[in-house]
């Protein structure tokens, strides 16, 4: 099960071997850059050609497991505010994914799908760095072609890296974020840190449609200050 695999294959996917600390990773961090400017321009591009919801409706009828974009296409962008997260979200969760960006999960549901459990994964080292400062409450965005999903964090805690459970559906439409734990973990980190959130009901989200994305400050600190304190399961 592709789910299962993100949750195992963290371990050796975020592992900084010794050639990437000696240079390499150096020029990873570059490569990433020229393929954020591209995807950036890209998913601008589209968003403004996309009427909102244009397709929604088409990718509702789609079960929550079903692929409807190839591995390495654009979803969208994701963009946690206060912690100034933001990065380009492509389909799947290849390396090559996620040295661009986060990866949708394979499996897991869509954004346009409602009542689905949205897994998406990213490298405890790049973009989902800040998750460690991550706070209940917290705003999260999910802009797409299709339209623009708001979240309200409401729980952070560790599971080990096989446990799957956090991806399953529950009914209710949440968002799952996936990175590895312990954040300076150094070799194949034995867990995984997961952020939950629940989708904002439309007036409640029209509330915050005046907020500046992207313009939150990163806390400073160690992973024990995260402000949810997560538990390990």
């Amino acid at each position: 099960m592709q789910a299962r695999s993100i949750l195992r294959s963290c371990s050796s996917a975020f592992l900084l071997s010794g050639s990437l600390v000696l240079g390499g990773y150096g020029f990873l961090s570059g490569q990433a850059e020229v393929y954020r400017a591209r995807d950036t321009a890209r998913l601008a591009s589209l968003l403004a050609e996309a009427k909102p919801n244009s397709h929604a409706g088409q990718l509702h009828e789609a079960a929550p497991g079903e692929r409807v974009l190839k591995t390495g296409s654009l979803l969208g962008e994701l963009l946690i505010p206060r912690l100034g997260v933001d990065t380009i979200v492509l389909e799947g969760d290849r390396s090559g994914v996620l040295r661009r960006g986060a990866g949708h999960i394979p499996g897991t549901a869509m954004p346009y799908y409602p009542g689905g459990n949205v897994g998406i994964a990213g490298h405890r080292d790049t973009v989902f760095r800040p998750l460690r400062f991550i706070r209940a409450g917290d705003l999260i965005v999910l802009r797409t072609p299709a339209g623009r999903y708001r979240y309200r964090v409401r729980s952070a805690h560790v599971v080990g890296s096989g446990d799957i459970a956090v991806l399953g559906n529950t009914g209710r439409s949440i968002l799952t974020l996936v990175t590895c734990y312990p954040f300076y973990f150094v070799g194949p980190a034995p867990y995984r840190f997961i952020v939950q959130a629940t989708e904002m009901p439309p007036e409640q989200a029209g509330a915050d449609s005046s907020l500046s994305l992207g313009s939150g400050a990163t806390g400073k600190g160690g992973e024990q200050n995260s402000s949810l304190g997560a538990s390990r399961r």
